[in-house]
């Protein structure tokens, strides 16, 4: 079914090959990333058009662009989409991507089409791509869409040179495809009214947190939902006992988030309404393991200690995988059970962010948006 549907993207694609390319199409299937595509918008002639396609799980986000004016449709990967959505497609002159999307694979390209990655991530800790050991053992029709898909960008938007090495050899794509501008959705971390305001609303809708030390414990999603909260975790987050801890895992993990929600007790401040966002600019303290919220934390003011609390590493590191060289850029030290854990959060060391920003983070400087949108309206007068 996969090749059928990829060969029928590619047929509607040719057939709809002599269209001009003139406008802009964002996919979208994060919902964080507002900001730029408003400024997108802004920066268009009058004569062009942005476009955007959004998974049905952003609703709420396509409803504030469509209130600003933005023409909005959803995206699913089904016959809708394919003869309905592939002709405004094939009118991009620059098509930006939030994500991997699987039906660039058929896409027929044109050569005036500018088709950009903006990754979701400022950098990376995991595996993927062709770095993730799983690759190699899926079938050769898989692995051709993959490559496929990602031969399709021209561009790869990175905060810096390090993100661009990693995807350049976890995609198997030229270096010089590497643009070093900065992620977007990087700026609101450098806006003070910004972090003010998501501040406020911390304290608005979760006042328990306010005057104690917040210790946010965000670890990344695992592929497969096996999850569990590791014995001692809950022990080794209230070891400061004046500091109240929120937990934040992935939706699809709530019933583990209740578990060591209730092991917590009365230190646990539970904030649905919250986003990881909105609590980072309130932590006094990140507990992670593998996830990119590390990346944005550290460009937070109020950034005082960033733990890593890597518990099953030897797992991990076989599937999916690490990054080869993770411990010569690891702002502290990876704690690898929970006794270390708790020594780390009662010592409250502060960690020293400089190398680690130098590293992934040397262009997400609150000044992406204006780069990036002055580098591809420009290609709209071309």
């Amino acid at each position: 079914m996969k090749e059928i549907y990829l060969w029928l993207v590619r047929l509607m694609s040719l057939l709809c090959a002599g269209r001009r390319q003139r406008n802009v199409v964002y996919l979208m299937s994060f919902g964080d990333n507002l900001p730029f595509i408003k400024a997108l918008a802004a920066a268009l002639p009058a004569d062009r058009s942005l476009v955007v396609f959004y998974r049905p799980a952003y609703e709420t986000a396509a409803q504030e662009l469509a209130a600003a004016g933005i023409t909005v449709h959803p995206f699913r990967d089904d016959l809708r989409f394919v003869f309905k959505s592939i002709p405004i497609i094939m009118q991009a002159r620059v098509l930006f991507c939030d994500n991997y999307y699987a039906f660039l694979g058929g896409l027929h390209h044109p050569q005036r089409m500018r088709i950009v990655q903006l990754w979701h991530a400022a950098g990376a800790i995991k595996r993927f791509g062709w770095d993730d050991p799983t690759t190699a053992e899926r079938s050769q029709s898989d692995q051709r869409r993959f490559q496929a898909v990602y031969d399709q960008f021209d561009d790869y938007v990175v905060g810096a040179a390090a993100m661009g090495e990693v995807f350049a050899k976890s995609y198997r794509v030229p270096a010089d495809r590497m643009q070093v501008l900065g992620y977007p959705r990087s700026d609101r971390l450098n806006n003070p009214d910004w972090v003010a305001q998501a501040q406020a609303k911390v304290a608005r809708i979760a006042p328990e947190l306010t005057g104690h030390r917040v210790i946010l414990y965000a670890p990344t999603y695992r592929d497969g939902v096996t999850f569990t909260p590791p014995i001692g975790l809950a022990q080794a987050l209230r070891a400061d006992p004046d500091a109240r801890v929120v937990v934040k895992l992935h939706p699809v993990l709530a019933d583990q988030a209740t578990t060591l929600q209730s092991q917590l007790g009365e230190q646990v401040v539970v904030t649905q309404q919250l986003s990881t966002a909105d609590l980072l600019t309130v932590a006094e303290t990140v507990v992670t393991d593998y996830s990119s919220v590390a990346f944005d934390y550290s460009l937070l003011p109020n950034a005082h200690s960033l733990l890593f609390y890597l518990f099953d590493l030897p797992t991990y590191s076989q599937d999916p995988g690490v990054q080869e060289d993770l411990f010569d850029w690891l702002p502290s030290p990876a704690l690898t059970d929970s006794q270390h854990l708790a020594a780390a959060i009662a010592a409250d060391a502060p960690t020293d962010f400089t190398q680690f920003n130098q590293h992934w983070n040397s262009a997400n400087d609150g000044q992406a948006t204006s780069r990036v949108v002055a580098r591809y309206m420009a290609l709209l007068t071309d």
